[in-house]
């Protein structure tokens, strides 16, 4: 069965490609998490498919579209945010409502409805080897970045104003995963589906954060879960003709559901609460 699931190079694309997604995307995640702007990855991959629908009405790759177009949303939420920094949540839902908007009446316009489609969903068999070689530069990126600016982002989930005052380059790290984000999310369209990415993005920083005691253990076991969630899926996915997308979060949700359970087994009278996982990324050790 093993050598089947290989036998097929679009598989072993495919395959190659969610391995990478399923490291940078919970990176990016733990970062949105962390700055409590965790659904700008939602607004990011619904306006993604206003590049989509561009690229099939022009011409060019969907992806090169889906990337522009996020990139846009996520400096315009970027912009809204620091233009009425009361009003965060309302620069994501404008920013959201406004990609979707465009995304559906493009998408009447676009030659081929079952290309858009692949984008909502996901598709095993869409990978190219160019899609193979953009996703490895930003996975290389992601991680290059989550290296580098580690001690910068703890530094700015305990106190973004004592990180900026302690000589942290603030405004450049959130420069950089604004882009990377917006970059990823894009990308991840075509495997994971648009509409489901911001699933992997969340899912399993918040499964970490049932049982993580520190940073760095939150930091090492989103990547883990995001590393078996998008496997799994992806198998469950060529196994009996799924949609990856739906499979991987599906597979995402029973992790968070066992995890819950495990700590309610292990803990009962102990349930943490929801500032208190938030904490769990402050701690460094």
């Amino acid at each position: 069965m093993l050598e089947l699931f290989f036998e097929f190079e679009f598989v072993r694309r495919t395959l190659l490609v969610g391995l990478m997604l399923s490291i940078s995307i919970p990176l990016i995640g733990i970062v949105m998490v962390a700055r409590r702007t965790a659904m700008m990855g939602d607004a990011l991959s619904h306006t993604s498919l206003a590049g989509v629908a561009l690229g099939l009405i022009a011409g060019f790759s969907p992806v090169i579209g889906a990337v522009l177009v996020a990139v846009l949303g996520a400096f315009g939420i970027e912009l809204l945010r620091k233009k009425f920094p009361q009003y965060g949540d309302m620069a994501t839902a404008v920013t959201l409502s406004a990609g979707l908007g465009v995304a559906v009446i493009l998408a009447d316009l676009a030659p081929s409805g079952r290309s858009f489609e692949s984008y909502l969903f996901g598709s095993i068999t869409a990978v190219t080897q160019a899609d193979v070689w953009a996703t490895t530069i930003v996975f290389v990126l992601v991680v290059a970045a989550s290296v580098v600016f580690y001690g910068s982002l703890q530094d700015m989930v305990v106190d973004p104003l004592l990180a900026r005052i302690s000589g942290t380059k603030v405004q450049l790290v959130n420069t950089v995963f604004t882009a990377l984000a917006a970059v990823t999310v894009a990308l991840a369209a075509k495997v994971i589906g648009a509409l489901l990415v911001v699933s992997l993005m969340v899912l399993p920083v918040a499964t970490a954060l049932i049982v993580a005691r520190s940073y760095k253990q939150a930091f090492l076991l989103s990547i883990a879960l995001g590393i078996i969630y998008t496997m799994v899926g992806m198998t469950l996915s060529y196994s009996f003709d799924l949609r990856p997308g739906g499979a991987i979060v599906v597979t995402a949700v029973a992790g968070l559901l066992l995890f819950v359970a495990y700590r309610a087994i292990v803990k009962p009278d102990r349930k943490r609460t929801l500032s208190e996982s938030s904490a769990v990324l402050s701690r460094s050790a």
